[in-house]
């Protein structure tokens, strides 16, 4: 059941709530295929691209969550398996997006998303700074797995993860320099401070599908850097790449995916540790406390043993009664209101 396509400006969206949508989702017949894609393109009027695509791929069944902004799309989806040469023809029928890459997941049960979500934004990544501040289209030079591994070797190379903290602390590549940012916009400074003196080293930016390392190129080479390089399709293309080329695996641990998955096991290997008993794990999890609602590692003992929360504060918020219960949530809310989003801190070790 779809909305009537609202005034420009507004997303389009679904009726159903969370529990519906997955008994649907649970209940299809058929298998779905998970990929993300970007492109950094001018379009000059986003909220009439987002009507016309989500009229596209709602008569397909995608599901998913979609940006769109003057400056391009940025879109982690899924389709059904049955409707994917379609969907392709289709999308490869806008100028804008012929030739996308698209980035298929490596792990995939088809559960990524829930209902298709198509939103205008300013940005198709917030980086903090006015429109028009830098270039987005002069980017770096895109590498594949078998340059990038060969890049790697280099004595004076800087491989940089242009991901989050609580992303690199699960999976990285060998000697990466892992930023402790927590949003996007924050890292752009961080990460021209960590390369501060290095402008004629060979470069070499990381992310999960290309999105964050393609704009940070462009930032470091408005700032004199003068040999970017970026992983094209990021860790999830580079996953496929050395699967199918077999080339040597130089990544380490789980991709963090911005999914109800979490993260996709790249090496099998498990590099980061449960924050509250400190044995090895890379299953993310949300507080159960939902006032709380943070974002941390938990081994499966530890959620059973702490009820899927991150404190014993939480945990025994959870058994108040009803009305004590909803009343201390809502005074936790009223503190965490306006902060970012939270994330457990941990500074990954050393590969």
């Amino acid at each position: 059941m779809v909305e009537n396509f609202p005034q420009s400006g507004r997303h389009l969206a679904n009726k159903y709530n969370r529990e519906t949508l997955q008994a649907r989702l649970d209940a299809e017949p058929f298998a779905r295929r998970t990929f993300s894609f970007y492109r950094y393109v001018y379009l000059n009027e986003p909220a009439e691209v987002r009507d016309r695509l989500y009229a596209q791929w709602d008569a397909l069944q995608c599901l998913g969550r979609i940006y769109v902004a003057h400056e391009g799309i940025n879109a982690q989806m899924n389709v059904p398996a049955h409707h994917w040469d379609r969907f392709v023809e289709e999308l490869n029928a806008w100028p804008e997006f012929a030739g996308v890459p698209l980035k298929i997941a490596v792990e995939d049960d088809g559960k990524s998303f829930l209902k298709l979500q198509v939103k205008t934004r300013p940005h198709i990544l917030a980086d903090g700074l006015p429109l028009g501040t830098y270039d987005v289209t002069d980017v770096g030079r895109h590498v594949t797995a078998a340059e990038w591994n060969e890049l790697m070797e280099h004595p004076n190379a800087v491989v940089v993860d242009i991901r989050n903290h609580y992303e690199s602390e699960i999976g990285r590549f060998e000697g990466a320099l892992t930023p402790q940012a927590e949003t996007f916009r924050e890292e752009l400074p961080e990460v021209l401070d960590l390369l501060q003196g290095q402008e004629e080293a060979p470069v070499l930016l990381y992310c999960t599908g290309g999105i964050r390392c393609e704009k940070t190129s462009s930032f470091l080479k408005h700032h004199g850097f003068k040999n970017v390089n970026q992983l094209h399709g990021g860790i999830i293309d580079y996953a496929r790449q050395i699967q199918e080329q077999g080339l040597p695996n130089k990544f380490h641990g789980k991709n963090f995916v911005f999914d109800d998955r979490l993260g996709e096991s790249i090496s099998g290997e498990v590099i980061s540790h449960c924050h509250q008993c400190g044995g090895p794990s890379d299953r993310h999890t949300n507080c159960q406390n939902t006032a709380c609602n943070l974002l941390f590692l938990q081994c499966p003992a530890c959620a059973d043993a702490h009820e899927g929360t991150c404190s014993p504060k939480c945990q025994s918020i959870l058994h108040l009664p009803e009305d004590q219960r909803e009343e201390a949530q809502r005074a936790q809310a009223q503190a965490n209101a306006g902060k970012a989003k939270r994330f457990h801190r941990s500074r990954p070790a050393a590969i």
